[in-house]
């Protein structure tokens, strides 16, 4: 199997609560092996739709089973609530 990544594009509502989530997710990364491969700001859209305000997560795994199991944990669901109210995000896996 090949490298899958988890793609995260974030609308951010709420600074204080993203920044909260995002040192926990670290937490998570840490625990079950994925590592943030790309986190930046949108500088510019240039097709399609989206916001110069959102931001994007690349978190790499060793293989599609292993990054679903990390959206699917226990661990990770637990910040469900506190990434609701950070902003919108759009996750996927792509490889």
């Amino acid at each position: 199997m090949s490298k899958a990544f988890v793609l995260t594009i974030a609308a951010i509502r709420d600074g204080d609560a993203f920044a909260r989530y995002r040192e926990a997710v670290a937490e998570v990364n840490a625990a079950i092996g994925g590592e943030t491969v790309m986190r930046g700001k949108t500088l510019a859209m240039l097709a399609g739709q989206g916001a110069t305000h959102e931001s994007a997560i690349v978190i790499a795994f060793p293989n599609a089973d292993a990054a679903r199991a990390y959206i699917e944990s226990a661990r990770y669901r637990a910040l469900e609530p506190l990434r609701a109210q950070a902003g919108d995000f759009t996750i996927r896996i792509i490889g």
